[in-house]
């Protein structure tokens, strides 16, 4: 099986207080939607959650058990106060793979200096890969970008699915 033309079951997770009571349209679920499939990745479920450690880790785990072998977050991984995902998913992380947020941050630094300021990671639950990305949907999409050429493999190892390696 071609690595890179694998299906992939998505789930996106959009981690916002103010979106979550309805105070604005959640724009950054949407935004890795459509980059997902941009990607050939089919997207099996979504949800929207405030800031609260809980509430993050209950909407991955119920994606995982519907299947989805990456979740995408979108959200949370800032310095403000409530930002609280890179914590949450650490905890129900068997494992963190720090080459995606090292990456994620150094080319984002190329777009703007405040880059250095987020927490992005990637980490394994279950047999799944978990990727959490900035909040804001241009970031969100462009960090995804930037570490989705290393996903197809991931996922398939994650799967135990025969690789080349």
């Amino acid at each position: 099986m071609n690595q890179n033309r694998m299906e992939i079951s998505v789930g996106v997770i959009t981690v916002s207080d103010r979106a979550s009571r309805g105070e604005y349209d959640d724009l950054g679920g949407p935004a890795l939607k459509k980059a997902a499939e941009g990607h050939g990745w089919k997207v099996i479920g979504d949800a929207l959650v405030p800031d609260e450690k809980r509430e993050i880790q209950r909407a991955i785990r119920e994606l995982i058990v519907r299947g989805c072998q990456l979740v995408l977050t979108t959200g949370g991984t800032g310095v403000a106060l409530r930002d609280v995902t890179p914590e949450a998913v650490r905890e129900i992380a068997l494992r963190e793979l720090p080459g995606f947020g090292e990456i994620m941050r150094m080319e984002s630094m190329k777009i703007t200096q405040n880059a250095i300021l987020s927490r992005g990671l990637a980490v394994v639950v279950d047999k799944a890969l978990v990727v959490c990305l900035p909040g804001k949907p241009s970031g969100a999409v462009e960090c995804l970008g930037f570490v989705a050429g290393a996903i197809p493999h991931c996922v398939a190892v994650l799967q135990e699915a025969p690789t080349s390696c």
